[in-house]
């Protein structure tokens, strides 16, 4: 296994610092080993007071970790002094790793200050020229370069003269710039603008971080710079995107996301199978619409018909009972990704839906069941057939309030009236299908 050495401050949240980088290198396979800089007071509100960690114990830190183990790459993050950043470069130039990337954090996203004067100007003589890629934000960028940023035209002018102080690469970033996001990437010679969406992610912290750590930990891996960038940015978005609510103010990003929908990937298709068996064994025929039904199972973080799987052929009533043509897949149901994707948007542990045909004295039977229903607007006529279920979703699901049960659509696309069962799993959606079923044929309200 690589080693990547991480030198940066401690964060008790875990949301950004080494804390960060440790989950980051070791998500992407490698063993991350540590260097204490500073110790933090923070929490999501932001930062309290910070403790820089006498630069004799950092060099200490350091000489213990070169003179055993080795390098890939090194990854520096906070250094909170100009003694400290210093002594870091003392041991760095002496050492030479192959891969130095620096996140340059000068100050935290509350506006406090995280390094001195005096640490800035020994980044930019003692660090930066031995640095092979410099990963500044759009502030930062214009702090060490006195510019004006604005753009992507100013973040390129920035970014190349801070190549020109050293680093064989900078890759500036542009999400604090207005607009859609543009990071540029130069070796001094060549400058790429990579763009991306804007996300709505309102728990971003560590993100820098966790930007840094993973272009380092993918160069310990043998990736090249470009691809290395490419790869960390995707992870990158990834987090943004399923940002953690933690706390009472900016939550942290979760770098887990992705790793926990691929690794989700196999017990969904368990669960669908172990939920349709049961649906068989106790007939569940009597509640399937004359479109049939289908069983859908989301994978964690969900964003696409590739994360929700169905059954292809769905779910058969015949006279021997209830029927599975095919085994459940991923992307095998348009229906079942459109209600998961949109029920997971406001209820992300809702991950499983069944569909089965309404029958009268639905609304008087579920509470007595413990079942919570909730209606589905009419179609709008004038829509026409582009009216998503999404939209009308969006109705129903409202953020703050408990989700339903169970959600009664009068009228599904050809006609027929639908009801929708949730739940957090598919045995849990079977669960409530069955005591519909039971109860209602015991009511007569099923041939």
């Amino acid at each position: 296994m690589e080693t990547m050495l991480i030198i940066a401050g401690s964060d008790p949240g875990a949301g950004a610092g080494l804390q960060q980088d440790l989950k980051v290198a070791t998500l992407l396979g490698t063993y991350g080993l540590t260097v204490v800089t500073a110790l933090t007071v923070q929490n999501s509100l932001g930062v309290r007071a910070v403790h820089p960690v006498a630069p004799e114990v950092v060099d200490a830190q350091l000489e213990a970790i070169f003179s055993d183990f080795p390098v890939a790459a090194v990854k520096v993050g906070m250094l909170g002094s100009g003694e400290i950043a210093r002594v870091v470069a003392r041991r760095l130039k002496r050492h030479q790793p192959q891969y130095l990337v620096v996140d340059p954090v000068l100050a935290a996203s509350s506006g406090a200050a995280l390094l001195d004067p005096a640490g800035i100007q020994a980044l930019k003589e003692e660090i930066f020229p031995i640095t092979y890629l410099l990963t500044p934000n759009a502030p930062e960028a214009a702090l060490l370069t006195g510019l004006e940023v604005g753009n992507p035209a100013d973040l390129e002018d920035a970014a190349r003269r801070l190549q020109k102080l050293g680093p064989a690469w900078v890759l500036a970033k542009g999400g604090h710039l207005p607009g859609e996001p543009v990071d540029v990437l130069t070796d001094g010679a060549n400058a790429y603008h990579l763009s991306g969406p804007r996300l709505v992610a309102p728990h971003s912290h560590g993100s820098g971080c966790a930007l840094a750590s993973a272009c380092a930990a993918y160069l310990a891996r043998g990736l090249s710079l470009p691809e290395a960038v490419s790869q960390a940015r995707t992870l990158v978005a990834q987090a943004l995107r399923w940002g953690l609510p933690l706390g009472r103010g900016r939550g942290p990003v979760n770098p887990y996301a992705s790793f926990a929908r691929d690794l989700a990937r196999y017990r969904v298709i368990e669960s669908l199978r172990k939920a349709a068996a049961r649906l068989q064994k106790e007939d569940i025929s009597p509640l399937v619409p004359e479109v049939l039904s289908n069983l859908g199972y989301a994978a964690p973080y969900a964003e696409g018909p590739q994360d929700v799987a169905a059954f292809p052929g769905r779910l058969v009533p015949t006279p021997e009972g209830l029927l599975i043509p095919a085994a459940p897949a991923f992307g095998a149901s348009e229906q079942m990704t459109a209600l998961l994707l949109a029920v997971i948007g406001t209820y992300p542990l809702l991950r499983s839906a069944m569909n089965i045909k309404y029958f009268p004295g639905l609304e008087e039977m579920a509470p007595l069941l413990a079942l919570k229903v909730a209606p589905l607007p009419e179609p709008q006529k004038a829509a026409g057939p582009g009216e998503s279920l999404a939209s009308r979703l969006a109705a129903v699901f409202r953020p703050g309030t408990p989700p339903p049960d169970l959600i009664h659509d009068p009228e599904d696309g050809g006609g027929e009236p639908m009801v929708y069962i949730l739940g957090p799993a598919p045995q849990v959606v079977v669960e409530k299908a069955l005591a519909l079923k039971n109860a209602a044929c015991a009511a007569g309200k099923l041939g």
